[in-house]
């Protein structure tokens, strides 16, 4: 009877019998490492993350008008304050010249636009840090979190666009063919925005002082680009140091596929289209190195 027994142990690993000296099978283990490749956008992973992406855009929109009166009419309302602002200073006392077009619609071209590219920059600067305990629990893409707030922005865009449509057709201008070029213009605009943020974002982990110096920085770069005048105003032997401004080309070149009129300078636009493809490569390189130490410092 002994002598069976030893048998039957001996060949319990042959028959998948677990005997008392068996080890618990191994439980998968998933390592997550920094890569260290210069340019490591692994765009399958964001891609993979794309359900979290679409919540905290959501997110985004919920909070912004949580608790308000007017709730998303605000989307609308702050542009036209702003447009009526601007015109009656602007436009009625200052006179400023707007190349032949309605002032309020030479204006509310500009604004919308350059509503964009500040709120998403705004919200993308201070995002890894308003992120800051979600960072610190679960692995995810951190680049998920400034895409997120360069998106969300665009749902007000889009709003003020309408109104701003509606505005042309009281003025009696009606769009043109030029118009196929508002989108390219808003996709670099936002590849601008983000290449802005990617280098921010980190910056404002380390340095909090980005959050009380970007308001003040931003409303600058404004009254530096061709929002309340036309960059036709500028002189023409410092055009060129202008131009270096990338906002200039863009909102020149969303101005014209609103309102037509003239062309913008492609020296400004080509300005705009490097400084945007220039910032975001180097910003993903920025934003991966310092990812690293993000739940640490934060």
């Amino acid at each position: 009877m002994m002598d069976s027994l030893d048998a039957l142990a001996l060949d319990a690993p042959k028959h998948g019998l677990a005997g008392p000296t068996s080890e618990p099978a191994a439980m998968p283990v998933t390592e997550i490492r920094p890569d260290h490749k210069l340019v490591a956008f692994d765009a399958a992973s964001v891609w993979q993350y794309r359900g979290l992406l679409w919540v905290l855009i959501l997110r985004d929109l919920k909070v912004l008008y949580r608790q308000t009166a007017l709730g998303a009419c605000w989307a609308i309302a702050q542009p036209l304050f702003t447009v009526a602002i601007f015109t009656v200073i602007f436009g009625h006392f200052a006179k400023i010249p707007t190349d032949g077009a309605p002032y309020a619609l030479f204006a509310g071209s500009a604004i919308i636009l350059w509503t964009y590219f500040a709120e998403s920059v705004r919200r993308s600067a201070t995002g890894l840090v308003t992120e800051a305990e979600l960072i610190r629990k679960i692995y995810f893409p951190r680049l998920v979190i400034p895409l997120a707030t360069v998106v969300s922005p665009m749902v007000d865009f889009a709003i003020a666009l309408v109104v701003l449509l509606a505005l042309m057709l009281w003025y009696g201008v009606v769009p043109g063919w030029h118009i196929v070029f508002a989108i390219p213009t808003l996709a670099v605009t936002a590849m601008l925005a983000l290449g802005v943020s990617l280098w921010l974002g980190p910056v404002n982990v380390r340095f909090r002082d980005v959050k009380h110096t970007l308001p003040f920085l931003i409303q600058i770069w404004m009254y530096a680009s061709p929002i309340v005048y036309a960059a036709s105003i500028v002189p023409g032997s410092v055009r060129w140091v202008y131009a270096l401004n990338p906002m200039v080309g863009l909102i020149e070149a969303f101005r014209f596929a609103i309102l037509g009129g003239t062309a913008p300078d492609l020296f400004a636009l080509a300005v705009s289209v490097t400084a945007a493809s220039v910032l975001l490569f180097t910003g993903l390189i920025f934003f991966q190195r310092m990812e690293r130490s993000f739940a640490d410092i934060i």
